[in-house]
Order: C-alpha cells, then sequence, then structure tokens
C-alpha cells in the first residue's frame, strides 16, 4: 500500500522507495514535488492537476519534509529524482528489464547510454530525443509516442524540465505503453556528466541547492532566493490559518 501526507492540499509520497513493488505492466506515473515546482504549480493550474494526479507524488527537496514536519508533526524522506532513477535502474539491472529515455540533446542521451551499459549491463535502453521548443506540434508527440510504444519500456523516464515533462506525461499518459512513467528532470544531466551534481557530503546537510546556486547563479537564483522563501512563507500562511 502506496503511503501519503497530506501537505499544503498534495498528497505526498511519505514512505521509502523499497516499498514501491516494481511490477511489469502496472501503470504508474510518478512526479516529484519542491519548492519550486509548488509555487509555480499555483499560477499553472494544468501543471498543478498533473501533480496532484500523480500516482506517486515524492518529496523532492528539504523544503517540503520541513513542511511536512511543521504542518504535520510527521518526518518524510527526501527522494530525489537521482533516486528514483537509481532504484529503478537496479530493479531493471536484476530482472534484464528495459527502460525508455525521453528527453534532452542526442549527444547528452549517448552519453546516457554508454554509461548506462557499463553499470547497469542487463538493461536494454531505448532513447528518443524531442525538439527543443516551448511546444510540441502534433507530429512530434506522434513521433515521441511511436518511439516509445515501440520500444515498450518497463520504465519511460522523462526529462524534460518541469512544468513541462509533467504536463506532457498527464495528457498523454493514457497513450503511453510503459508500466512506469517518471519525471526526472535533471537527472539526464547529471547521469551524463553534462551537469556535475553536488557531493553526498552537500546533500547530507541539505545543501544540494546551495552548490547548484554556485555554479549556476543565473539560471537558478530565483528558483533557490525567491520562490524558496514563497513557498516557506506559504507553509506559515497554512500554519497560522489551521489547515
Amino acid at each position: 500500500m502506496i503511503r501519503t501526507l497530506s501537505v499544503m492540499n498534495y498528497d505526498v509520497f511519505s514512505g521509502d522507495l523499497e516499498d514501491l513493488e516494481y511490477e511489469n505492466n502496472t501503470p504508474l506515473v510518478i512526479n516529484t514535488i519542491n519548492a519550486y515546482s509548488y509555487i509555480v504549480a499555483k499560477k499553472d493550474k494544468k501543471f498543478m492537476n498533473s501533480l496532484k494526479s500523480s500516482d506517486i507524488l515524492v518529496p523532492d527537496g528539504f523544503p517540503i519534509v520541513v513542511a511536512a514536519k511543521f504542518l504535520c508533526g510527521e518526518k518524510i524522506i527526501k527522494i530525489a529524482g537521482a533516486d528514483i532513477f537509481k532504484y529503478f535502474c537496479c530493479k531493471l539491472n536484476a530482472g534484464f528489464g528495459r527502460c525508455f529515455f525521453l528527453g534532452a540533446s542526442e549527444s547528452t542521451l549517448k552519453k546516457i547510454r554508454q554509461r548506462l551499459s557499463e553499470e547497469y549491463p542487463n538493461i536494454e535502453s531505448g532513447f528518443h530525443s524531442p525538439p527543443f521548443k516551448k511546444e510540441f506540434s502534433e507530429e512530434d508527440n506522434l513521433k515521441m509516442l511511436s518511439a516509445i510504444n515501440a520500444f515498450k519500456p518497463n520504465v519511460l523516464f522523462v526529462g524534460m524540465t518541469a512544468p513541462k515533462q509533467e504536463k506532457w506525461t498527464t495528457l498523454h499518459k493514457d497513450d503511453i505503453e510503459s508500466g512506469i512513467i517518471a519525471s526526472i528532470g535533471a537527472v539526464f544531466d547529471f547521469y551524463a556528466g553534462t551537469t556535475n551534481r553536488p557531493s553526498a557530503f552537500w546533500i547530507r546537510l541539505n545543501l544540494e541547492w546551495f552548490i547548484r546556486l554556485l555554479k549556476e547563479p543565473r539560471r537558478l537564483w530565483k528558483r533557490y532566493l525567491i520562490y524558496s522563501p514563497l513557498f516557506f512563507v506559504n507553509m506559515i500562511w497554512y500554519k497560522l490559518a489551521g489547515k
């Protein structure tokens, strides 16, 4: 049974990844929620619907963990997209499974293919690089769906950044032939090595965000210096309102 906790009107997964029983052909949509996505979703109703309609919505970031403790008095575990990726890759490798990567550039996917073959040699993998644009055409969508369904993966990893990936998945999930659909965003670049994820030391200290901000200030300053504080303001409002 999937354990969840209501945190600021979202049903957030409150278990451990080991609680997820991996089964072939079991439709399961997995998304992540963090301070950034929470604030963005307040103004993007389609994104909010995508997050709320997830089969599993995992707490990706310490602000969600803090909110669970502050508002509900319960301790939950932070689960990043990288954790989801590693968990399912281990399961697939043990069972000679199949996974498909949708997103990123051809060069990034090539690096993922190479590393995956070395670390998880029993996994059969498929790849598709969609065009880099704000909105996909009907032709683009048909090409993506055809590539996925021709491969028939056990797990589909979607890496097109939030909120684009979550909204695309919600719109097309009924047409996708995959047991599990997981939106994991930046993990594609982390795994390919095109972007370095902060070390385990910083992750344990809940300062992964700070190191990422130092590395990419122009791209991430608003996410961490504006959206994260706004999230905590909303959290306090929920507390004061008794919600």
